[in-house]
């Protein structure tokens, strides 16, 4: 029987992979790829959906129909753990896919709080898809009555989504709050002049931003932060920190401080030469990684090669994470923050910069 090629996932570092599978099958193998959906969202666009710059179908990737098309499979399922000595995984439905190789893409979860009561109003910022979810159902109440919406986190990830939903509720036929909890530090980890700007660009969005501690708990849509309070909001949106699947570290995998699987300067689990990885899963030994996409597609052509080189026994290719990187926040209304090395800029331009770049990705991987 051919040997067996496994693309847990369909991250952005898989979209190389993805895009030149009929070679791997050329080489004789089978292919199979596993995800929870048959589309990925592509994560750098998703706050434009939810304020309606995008719609779903133009920040997503067919990848069942592009595994399919080149002679592959597609399983949608959720991987649930995997044995590396028998070179197993398990899938949330109880099956199993055996591998002779594989490459893990399965991105990060956000870290929830302890939560009490109703959750049906309670979104999570990934899987991606949740924001098309939050975006339906926060529009439809906000032309009944007037809401409250909490967005938790005070990174990257809430400015943009709370930016967004000031643009989604813009004409709303009832008055809108959005509420930014930012821990104890908006931006805490940027530049002085990269907060600034970010935190004026929302306030005059109407953004109202509070920093007086990190959210230990939500009972019944209540919110509780450092063991006090309990303000009342209509909905939450949760953009806190991420984190890897377990099951690697379950499965007693060499990982990293953060859970995910370390990996060499080849992209290699240190002990498994048979097991890939990139992007948000992975633990990058040789330096920490910000957990931002920009990586992920830089791994892309390292990963496709090193899969190829691999089973044809040539040598691999180590992986170089670059220098700094080109950093852009889309807040909402067409307007963005720009950061790279000394330039800071903010406004319109900031936004279209993005925008040109983001859609150039897209259009290259649909």
């Amino acid at each position: 029987m051919a040997k067996h090629l496994v693309l847990a996932g369909g991250g952005h570092a898989h979209m190389e992979i993805l895009a030149n599978l009929g070679e791997f099958i050329k080489l004789g193998w089978r292919v199979t790829g596993i995800g929870p959906s048959d589309y990925h969202y592509y994560s750098g666009m998703g706050p434009g959906m939810l304020g309606t710059t995008y719609e779903p179908d133009d920040i997503r990737f067919a990848t069942r129909a592009q595994v399919e098309a080149q002679g592959g499979t597609f399983v949608r399922d959720t991987i649930v753990a995997v044995d590396p000595q028998k070179r197993c995984l398990e899938l949330a439905s109880g099956a199993q896919v055996e591998y002779d190789l594989v490459s893990f893409n399965t991105g990060s979860s956000i870290r929830r709080p302890e939560i009490t009561g109703d959750q049906e109003k309670i979104y999570t910022v990934k899987p991606i898809e949740r924001l098309y979810e939050a975006r339906e159902a926060i529009s439809s109440q906000a032309d009944l009555h007037p809401i409250r919406v909490a967005v938790i986190g005070g990174g990257p990830a809430g400015a943009e989504i709370s930016g967004n939903l000031r643009e989604l509720l813009a004409g709303s036929s009832c008055p809108a709050e959005v509420i930014l909890y930012a821990g104890r530090r908006f931006m805490g980890r940027f530049p002085e002049a990269v907060r600034q700007k970010s935190r004026r660009l929302l306030g005059r969005a109407g953004v109202k931003i509070v920093e007086n501690g990190y959210l230990q708990r939500i009972d019944d849509m209540h919110l509780v932060f450092d063991g006090t309070g309990g303000e009342a909001v209509d909905f939450i949106l949760l953009a806190t920190g991420v984190h890897p699947s377990s099951f690697f570290e379950t499965a007693g995998m060499a990982v990293g401080r953060d859970g995910g699987l370390l990996v060499n300067r080849f992209l290699q689990h240190v002990d498994y030469p048979e097991v890939f990885g990139g992007g948000d899963c992975i633990s990058f030994q040789e330096r920490e990684l910000d957990k931002v996409g920009v990586y992920a597609v830089r791994e892309n052509p390292v990963l496709l090669h090193n899969l190829k080189a691999i089973i044809q026994g040539q040598p691999l290719q180590a992986f170089d994470p670059g220098g700094d990187y080109l950093l852009i926040f889309n807040l909402g209304q067409g307007q963005g923050v720009l950061r790279k090395r000394w330039l800071n800029m903010s406004g319109r331009l900031a936004f279209k910069v993005k925008d040109w770049i983001d859609r150039k990705f897209i259009e290259r991987f649909k």
